[in-house]
């Protein structure tokens, strides 16, 4: 097992140790409440795997489950947010528990380590959190984007300063509680991302931004298993917290109230909240009210418009250069296509490279199903909860890619991911630019649920 004094000095400080490794004698002693999960003691010659601990079932899973296969196990608990730090604040509860990162879940994360008896160690990435997630989330908000901060946090923090961090305590891999397939493909010589065997609990869409390098390093146990067998899993290796509730929420905003949340953060920088407010319009340009802040909508947002009429009205578009909000009806959120950026591929090098392999016949293009001369076939996701649909993708100007869904789909949302699916396997995915619709309009039988 890694020596702890070389981890601690590795880590430089940014790491608080939160529990030490226990003492030969004490191991036996505690195999009767982890069950299997003590039987096996690591090995010399062992891999080292470092586990990100969330203070969840899911993660102290894996946590037992890895140190039963015998490797050398670290647990790594990320501290991002001080759950106190708004506290107080106006729409800002005085107390906050019982949410994702919390200092309850560090607790937790530390009982399950001294209970497997791996070493455990709290990361602070407050700074970097704040930088690379709260703030892009704010300002999203206020360009009137409506952003995904999980997708944020993998990619610039957990599945990149935790893999860094990995490495500086000397682990080959590191394992998350993540429902997830990585495998790799010897044909395609590439890593893949496959949807989990859990369709309900499948987290590939907050995943997309995943590489080549960080999937080499990267495994996910939990992704042949449904969320009854990782409880029954849990009770097996006696860990206490086998029925914790699942965490719904942001773990940044209390109660799931990011306006709240953005008045309050803005007060405490300092900073008054940007005057985005300006008229709310019909889809032919009609001008109908007045509202406060662009910030207040999103796209298919129903409730709260602030007008009434005969009949219900949606958000359609927010322009956030002008501060219009554009309304309309259930139809008018339809669109066949999308403009996605930021790409990042994953089953494939890059879009237009697989689409120009026109002399090959789609059996050579590495499996994938390419027809020479055409976009792509693939089934795209457009938030976490949407069925995927079946759409083509090409090659767009600047980098993007113009996605074209056979059927039109609802509320395709500016600041939203796409991923785009081969049978269980992951594309590749970008950022929601815009929604477009062809020049035909668009039957109101074609509504496609989301």
């Amino acid at each position: 097992m890694p020596d702890r004094s070389n981890i601690e000095a590795q880590l430089n400080g940014d790491v608080q140790t939160a529990a030490g490794s226990a003492s030969a004698g004490s191991a036996s002693a505690r195999s009767a409440s982890i069950g299997c999960a003590a039987a096996v003691e690591p090995k010399s010659d062992a891999q080292t795997v470092a586990v990100a601990m969330s203070g969840g079932v899911d993660s102290s899973t894996v946590a037992a489950m890895m140190r039963a296969e015998g490797y050398n196990v670290v647990g790594l608990t990320m501290q991002l947010w001080n759950q106190r730090r708004l506290a107080g604040r106006e729409g800002m509860p005085e107390q906050v528990q019982g949410r994702c990162c919390s200092i309850e879940d560090v607790y937790d994360a530390r009982r399950v380590a001294q209970d497997l008896d791996i070493p455990y160690y709290v990361v602070n990435h407050e700074d970097r959190f704040e930088r690379d997630v709260v703030r892009p989330f704010v300002q999203e908000y206020l360009s009137g984007r409506t952003p995904i901060p999980c997708s944020l946090c993998n990619n610039h923090l957990k599945f990149d300063q935790l893999l860094l961090t990995a490495r500086q305590i000397g682990a080959d891999l590191l394992a998350t509680g993540h429902y997830a397939r990585c495998e790799f493909s010897p044909e395609r010589n590439r890593w893949l991302l496959k949807r989990a065997a859990d369709s309900a609990k499948d987290q590939t869409y907050f995943l997309f931004g995943l590489t080549q390098e960080q999937l080499s390093r990267t495994r996910f146990p939990l992704g042949h298993m449904n969320k009854p067998q990782v409880r029954e899993l849990a009770h097996h290796y006696g860990l206490a917290l086998a029925e914790k509730p699942d965490s719904q929420e942001i773990c940044f905003v209390p109660g799931g109230d990011y306006k709240r949340f953005i008045d309050a953060y803005l007060g405490e920088q300092g900073q008054s909240l940007p005057d985005t407010s300006g008229d709310m319009v019909t889809t032919d340009g009609k001008v109908i009210g007045h509202h406060e802040g662009i910030h207040n909508f999103t796209v298919g947002q129903r409730k709260g418009l602030g007008v009434a009429t005969g009949s219900p009205l949606y958000v359609i578009n927010i322009n956030g250069a002008k501060g219009q909000v554009t309304v309309g009806n259930n139809d008018d959120l339809l669109h066949n296509k999308l403009i996605a950026r930021d790409l990042n591929w994953i089953a494939i090098a890059d879009l237009r490279e697989e689409l120009a392999r026109v002399a090959q016949p789609p059996s050579a293009v590495s499996g994938l199903r390419v027809q020479a001369s055409a976009p792509m076939r693939v089934f795209a996701k457009i938030r976490h909860r949407h069925e995927p649909a079946a759409a083509t993708i090409e090659p767009a100007a600047n980098g993007e890619v113009l996605c074209t869904f056979d059927e039109p789909q609802r509320a395709i949302t500016p600041g939203q991911a796409v991923v785009f699916y081969q049978g269980d396997v992951v594309v590749g995915g970008g950022w929601i630019a815009e929604a477009q619709s062809s020049p035909d309009s668009i039957p109101s039988s074609a509504i496609s649920s989301a």
